[in-house]
């Protein structure tokens, strides 16, 4: 027997970061309550970023227009290129509005055990967009985490024969901290104080 819609949007919800089934049910709940306003807003916009959603070909950031709108942006500093894990810490420097260069989304950070390798990122574009001349300085703004750093490391050894400053975050981030879930404050001060690798 197939479950009710109800329950179809109490598990859609709950698979969502921070929701649980119990906020899933009050959520769902709220939703319902507010049909005619919350509930068709919603649906309305789930639908139009399922027909508009695109992956950046240039910096992997998810946008509805292509290139994405930071990369179209011509007031953007082409010289300097801030490399990111995911496209949540993209989302967050930006909305520092500190750093006015452009971004590279790798797509997660080197783990030996979850089995995600170099080939598993986009390492090999962004050495191609760094080849091209026109950088000069790479921010490395990887996560304060075992995994982050080891990532910086081997970018850091992946850009070393060619002629761009690689800097990376002031280690004023806490350790084991995440991007996305810091004060604009500490990314400011952070992104103000990032330093060179080597």
């Amino acid at each position: 027997m197939s479950a009710s819609p109800i329950e179809n949007l109490i598990k859609s919800l709950a698979i969502m970061p921070g929701l649980g089934p119990r906020s899933a049910r009050r959520a769902a709940l709220y939703l319902i309550k507010k049909r005619e306003t919350a509930l068709y807003n919603l649906a309305q916009a789930l639908d139009e970023v399922q027909q508009s959603l695109v992956i950046c070909p240039e910096c992997g950031n998810i946008d509805s227009c292509n290139p994405c709108s930071i990369c179209s942006d011509p007031k953007r500093d082409d010289a300097l290129l801030c490399v990111v894990e995911e496209v949540a810490d993209l989302w967050a420097l930006d909305r520092s509005r500190l750093f006015a260069g452009r971004f590279h989304v790798l797509g997660g950070r080197l783990s030996a055990l979850d089995g995600i390798a170099p080939e598993d990122l986009s390492i090999d574009a962004l050495v191609k967009r760094v080849q091209s001349g026109k950088i000069k300085e790479v921010v490395l703004a990887m996560n304060a985490t075992l995994e982050g750093q080891t990532t910086a490391h081997y970018i850091t050894d992946c850009l070393e024969k060619y002629p761009v400053r690689i800097t990376q975050l002031a280690h004023g981030l806490p350790v084991g901290g995440e991007l996305d879930y810091l004060d604009d404050g500490t990314l400011a001060q952070a992104l103000r104080a990032r330093r060179p690798v080597s």
